[in-house]
């Protein structure tokens, strides 16, 4: 006979040998071939050791003196592996530019190995449970459909929410399980499911209760919570997705009327990375802040879901206030800049774009699906600075490229006038007829222009690829509008939004730095007190329609701080991977 690890089974044989019988010899003999075989051995024997991993012993042994094995659930610390290291890549990476380290090298070189990455991704597979299976559905006939099958789940209530919503069905009135919130502890159960119906809770029936009625019930039990259920028909498992997104909008669940349960809600705002772990819903999405180590998903409105209440609201708004102008309703007074370097500083041009701000505000943006874009030296990003006319952006542009003229240049504007004595093309503008740039806008060749005292100025797409090329830093500070163009894969452009401060900082600080007003280019005074207030609201009506494209806020209250605070900027580019647009990345 095969040595056996487990004792029980030896007497389970021993008890098979003692009640041998002419009638079931022969199944008494099949049995003790499977029990005696190889497999079952090897089997057993992976069955103790992880048991002994997996399990806790009882702290009194039974009859035999053999200590009891109690399961244990093993719970994941975090599933995303493969993105924290990606993480510590780009830390190591930023240190060893700093201190030339051979030991990060070395560990870099570690991380980096196809080997241990793809440990990486087994572990997050398996954590995400992606592993499972689907199965295909029972052939209908083997059904019984007058037998209801009962299942008993027993869960041990702690400070940590169950993990799952009810709700009452519209058709049958019975209580049901509405959603189990991924890696809480229903779902780390296994064992319930959206749909199966509740039929007792600690032994209480639910027929003809309310949700309400059921909560109370688990409010007030104590120790373990059984559940008696009837499963769904279809309990497929449901994969955690991959999806992240930037959200484009806040949300607080505290304040939200719609939502099924105020305490499963996530909260974020407007620029949070945002994974989503579940779409099932329609209605309401599963998701949890990227990095966050908590594995209990929340709840958030799913882009469907908002993108209705958008519309609505905008069609209640507008029938409550037809004869009211909202922020943002009025043109804006900016002026965009296509000044050359060495130019006169009132030389400046109209923004005209065919889109315009009522085009933007149709617009209903919600959520962004965004993935990681490493830093890539030999491809070096654009910056586009963005804010309302005055706020200091070419001073800051200015600054920038006098500190590191050979990391930092910005575009040579177009224009179809002729050159004025001094002037060389190529070096102040690039000199074009105006039937020829007529053709060029036409054929959509510029990011942005615009016509001033009769003729065109503008920024040619070619004039940022050729910068991007020759490995520098492009530094443009367009119209806002322009973003429509610029905002995309073929540039990657990294926006930062250049925030004017209050109104009493703003005035405080441009009269020390004797700033001369950007409103009118025939006199050299400073900003008047309407001028000011112009520019911040200026600024609100930027922040209200283009605020969901900025990757990075700086408000320009002292220019110095500033400046420090954009040159943070530039070296995160150059050193940290960036959450982009996944069109991006792919």
């Amino acid at each position: 006979m095969t040595s056996l690890p487990s004792e029980d089974l030896s007497r389970l044989l021993a008890t098979l040998h003692q009640t041998r019988s002419g009638d079931d010899l022969q199944e008494i003999n099949f049995l003790n071939q499977v029990l005696t075989s190889k497999g079952m051995t090897n089997l057993l024997r992976v069955h103790k050791k992880i048991s002994a991993i997996v399990g806790k012993p009882h702290s009194a042994s039974d009859t035999n003196g053999t200590l009891e094995y109690e399961p244990e659930m093993i719970v994941p610390i975090v599933s995303n592996v493969f993105h924290i290291s990606c993480e510590v890549i780009e830390t190591l990476q930023s240190f060893v530019q700093r201190s030339g380290s051979r030991d990060s090298r070395e560990l870099i070189l570690l991380l980096q190995r196809p080997a241990f990455q793809s440990l990486l991704l087994v572990h997050d597979t398996i954590s995400q449970k992606d592993y499972v299976p689907k199965l295909p559905e029972p052939p209908f006939n083997t059904v019984d459909e007058d037998e209801e099958t009962i299942k008993i789940v027993q869960l041990v209530k702690s400070n940590e929410p169950l993990g799952a919503t009810i709700k009452t069905d519209e058709r049958t009135g019975k209580i049901v399980i509405a959603r189990v919130m991924h890696g809480g502890a229903a779902d780390r159960s296994g064992l319930i499911h959206p749909g199966d119906e509740v039929v007792e809770v600690n032994g209480i029936d639910v027929l003809g209760k309310t949700p309400n009625d059921v909560l109370e019930i688990l409010q007030n039990a104590e120790g373990t919570i059984t559940f008696k259920l009837i499963p769904s028909e279809s309990q497929r498992p449901s994969r955690e997705n991959r999806v992240r997104v930037r959200a484009l909008f806040d949300f607080t669940a505290a304040l939200d009327r719609y939502i099924p349960c105020k305490e499963a809600g996530l909260d974020f705002r407007r620029g949070d990375i945002i994974h989503i772990v579940s779409q099932d819903d329609p209605y309401w999405w599963q998701a949890r802040h990227e990095g966050d180590k908590q594995m209990r998903a929340g709840l958030i409105p799913s882009r469907m879901l908002q993108e209705k209440r958008i519309a609505y609201e905008r069609a209640h708004s507008a029938n409550n206030n037809s004869d009211q102008q909202e922020i943002g309703c009025s043109p804006a007074r900016s002026i965009g800049s296509f000044k050359s370097e060495k130019s006169s500083p009132t030389q400046k041009v109209m923004y005209a774009l065919a889109e315009n701000e009522d085009f933007d505000r149709q617009e209903i943006v919600t959520y962004e699906e965004v993935a990681r874009l490493m830093p890539y030296p030999a491809v070096p990003r654009p910056i586009v600075l963005i804010g309302p006319p005055g706020v200091g952006r070419n001073e800051l542009k200015r600054r920038l490229i006098a500190l590191d003229p050979d990391k930092f240049r910005t575009t040579i504007p177009y224009t179809s006038r002729l050159p004025k004595p001094g002037e060389a093309d190529g070096v102040d503008y690039h000199f074009l007829d105006r039937q020829q740039m007529e053709r060029d806008i036409d054929d959509g060749l510029f990011v942005e222009f615009g016509e001033y005292k009769g003729n065109l100025y503008g920024t040619a797409n070619r004039s940022i690829k050729e910068i991007i090329e020759l490995g520098y830093t492009c530094i443009l500070n367009p119209h806002h509008q322009a973003l429509k163009t610029l905002r995309t894969g073929e540039f990657k452009p990294h926006v930062v939004y250049i925030k004017p401060p209050g109104f009493n900082v703003l005035r405080e600080t441009r009269s020390a730095a004797y700033a001369r007003s950007t409103f009118d280019e025939n006199s050299s005074r400073g900003f008047t007190d309407d001028e000011l207030a112009e520019m911040i609201r200026s600024g609100q009506r930027i922040e209200l329609h283009y605020g969901h494209l900025f990757d990075d806020v700086i408000v320009n209250g002292d220019l110095s701080t500033a400046f420090e605070q954009l040159l943070v900027v530039a070296r995160k580019l150059d050193t940290q991977a960036q959450w982009v647009p996944v069109s991006w990345v792919v």
